[in-house]
């Protein structure tokens, strides 16, 4: 009844459509693109992983270093 008063029929449909497609998409795209992955990303999970710690430890720092 919630979702009803804000999504008629024809919006959901296009949702499932829409979400349906794009997964699809996504999925085809990795798929064509996973042999250059090693090639152009290799090393690259350490690196977000690193640069991801850094700035969330500055973050906290700051946080902490200047109140809330």
């Amino acid at each position: 009844m919630f979702l009803s008063a804000y999504f008629t029929t024809g919006r959901i449909v296009f949702m499932v459509f829409f979400v349906l497609a794009f997964v699809a998409l996504m999925v085809y795209s990795y798929r064509k693109d996973i042999k250059n992955h090693d090639r152009y990303y290799k090393g690259a999970g350490k690196k977000v992983l690193i640069y991801g710690t850094i700035i969330i430890a500055v973050f906290i720092a700051i946080r902490v270093l200047f109140g809330n």
